[in-house]
């Protein structure tokens, strides 16, 4: 490899760690950024400007931060944001589950909304990583089985992660798998923010014989860090909205409208 080749790839590395702290921290500034990688103001401010071009964090005076297509909504503001889609959504990727099936339901008030939509199911039995579904289907009557997955519990949507939860998931052999996502890359496939909680969307993706993304039509546009598999390993993506292309060609044939 020739000299200017890893330097760029030096440098695409350190823009993607770069993300990772503007996404953990909201904002980082170019003199703790150039501390930490050890390099000058002004390479951390070229950095900063290429990211800023590319619309994935914004430029401030002395650092950098989320730009507004990026911002992660806060759960309590996700929770009262399009309610009607959400339940069409809850409503149409549960509709055809059959009787029997073994079900992972994602963390995200979504798949909440899906839960609802089988808390009159008492014939499939459902897995979850989100307290927050097993607490919507707990207090059914007449409802489906619930295995809450172990794990670590992260943030105030009641995600469980790490090793645990995914040592649960990797014993499972699941019927249909419903995850969530915060955004889509260009070729269609999902993203998340969160390292821990994709990895456990990841793992319910391989474990199911069916896997489906919901999502409502405002993740159309947006971006977010870590991909959770190619659109190719789902058999479709249930929304609200028939998606506008490139998006739509990523999932041609393979997205159900609630």
């Amino acid at each position: 490899m020739d000299d200017l080749s890893a330097g760029e790839d030096v440098a695409s590395t350190r823009q993607r760690e770069i993300l990772a702290l503007v996404e953990a921290r909201g904002f980082v500034t170019i003199e703790d950024l150039a501390r930490l990688f050890d390099v000058s103001a002004q390479t951390i401010r070229r950095d900063i400007i290429r990211l800023d071009e590319r619309g994935l964090l914004q430029r401030f005076h002395g650092g950098a931060g989320l730009s507004e297509q990026r911002r992660r909504p806060a759960y309590d503001e996700k929770k009262g944001v399009r309610l009607a889609a959400k339940e069409r959504i809850g409503l149409r990727a549960t509709r055809d589950v059959p009787t029997g099936a073994a079900i992972f339901l994602d963390v995200g008030t979504t798949l909440e909304a899906a839960a609802h939509a089988l808390a009159s199911r008492a014939d499939c039995r459902v897995f979850t990583s989100s307290l927050a579904v097993a607490a919507i289907l707990g207090a059914s009557t007449g409802g489906p089985e619930v295995r809450v997955l172990g794990g670590t519990l992260r943030g105030p949507d009641g995600s469980l992660v790490g090793a645990e939860a995914l040592e649960a998931l990797s014993r499972l052999r699941l019927d249909v798998a419903l995850v969530g996502c915060s955004g889509f890359d260009a070729d269609g496939a999902p993203l998340d923010f969160d390292p821990d909680k994709v990895a456990v969307k990841r793992l319910a993706v391989e474990r199911a014989r069916a896997a489906y993304v919901l999502a409502d039509a405002t993740k159309f546009a947006r971006e977010a860090l870590v991909r959770v598999a190619p659109a190719q390993a789902f058999a479709g993506l249930v929304t609200d909205r028939a998606p506008d292309a490139p998006l739509a060609a990523a999932w041609e044939g393979r997205v159900r409208i609630g």
